[in-house]
């Protein structure tokens, strides 16, 4: 039997790190209407913030006028009290997902970042797949249980 999804929610914004608040809040909001912990609202704030930073950051790296990039999210509330939470940009995709993925690799060649972003993603969530191709764009998708109890 199929999870049924009892709510959702979309939205999209220009790729400017100024927008980068607004997307956890955004998705934490929709979130609390099943009354989560302060702690798994913090958990799903801090996953949204990592998921947009790099799409702000790496994919849209080369862009310097970021007015026409956007980042989309999409949420999805399901029955059985999982958030799912899609986050998804038009950059330049990532060439090799699996090392993307290890903790501190980073394409950062200037030193400001940890490479800990999907580490974090994947510390604080039940679940993520990533998506992407070069080109094309990189889309996450983040996996949440509300309630714990």
């Amino acid at each position: 039997m199929a999870d049924r999804i009892i709510n959702s929610m979309k939205t999209e914004f220009t790729a400017k790190s100024v927008n980068e608040s607004f997307a956890r809040t955004a998705v934490a909001s929709f979130a609390s209407q099943t009354d989560p912990s302060i702690a798994v609202i913090a958990d799903i704030k801090t996953v949204v913030s990592e998921a947009v930073t790099n799409a702000i950051v790496h994919g849209y790296a080369d862009i310097e006028d970021k007015q026409s990039c956007i980042i989309y999210i999409q949420c999805k509330l399901l029955e059985s009290g999982k958030l799912i939470i899609k986050i998804k940009d038009k950059g330049c995709g990532i060439g090799d997902v699996k090392t993307a993925m290890q903790p501190l690799f980073t394409t950062d060649t200037d030193g400001e970042r940890s490479g800990m972003g999907f580490t974090i993603m994947q510390s604080f969530t039940d679940g993520i797949k990533v998506k992407s191709r070069l080109g094309k764009g990189t889309t996450v998708t983040l996996e949440k249980r509300l309630n714990t109890n």
